[in-house]
């Protein structure tokens, strides 16, 4: 009879695992689809002369560093590049006052690339992570390390960065070793 009783347990435990219907509440996640410009985990959509979407964090460093930028860049990418800089990393550099006015000069630099904000709020980081998640030909230059791991979270978008009174870029295919 004991036998008999744990077969009859496991046979409606059985059934009570089939009848089982999710949940109305229970969210459907769908997966974003990837970019068709992504081979396998290279942005093919990146080609020179690449531009380079500037953060205030890595203006900052550079001028501690005294470094010059576009000469600089030319010198990490071993190809022409433009400097792209948004409204609102300008705002930033512009609140940020008198400590950092020559990283504010060297953003009004006439080679750099000037891009309008659709938005409102001058937030650079949310600025910047919009744009590339939309327009995914851009390298994004930032020492900023929350900035920096929002990107990498972004498949196909290199990071450029200061280290060592030079410029180091990473997750770009033909990229020198360090």
């Amino acid at each position: 009879m004991g036998i008999q009783k744990r077969t009859r347990k496991f046979g409606q435990a059985k059934e009570e695992a089939k009848s089982k219907k999710p949940a109305k509440d229970e969210v459907i996640r769908e997966i974003p689809q990837v970019s068709s410009a992504l081979f396998f985990q290279y942005n093919t959509a990146l080609s020179p002369p690449y531009s380079v979407l500037v953060d205030t964090n890595f203006l900052s460093h550079t001028v501690q560093h005294k470094l010059e930028v576009i000469p600089t860049m030319m010198d990490c990418l071993y190809a022409k590049c433009i400097p792209v800089i948004t409204d609102c990393v300008l705002a930033e550099l512009e609140k940020l006052g008198q400590k950092y006015r020559l990283a504010l000069r060297i953003a009004k630099d006439p080679r750099f690339e000037r891009v309008k904000c659709d938005h409102k709020g001058t937030y650079a980081d949310d600025c910047i992570v919009d744009r590339v998640i939309k327009h995914r030909i851009y390298i994004v230059a930032t020492n900023d390390r929350d900035l920096k791991r929002r990107i990498r979270k972004i498949p196909g978008v290199p990071i450029m960065s200061v280290a060592r009174a030079k410029y180091v870029i990473e997750r770009l295919p033909d990229a020198p070793e360090k």
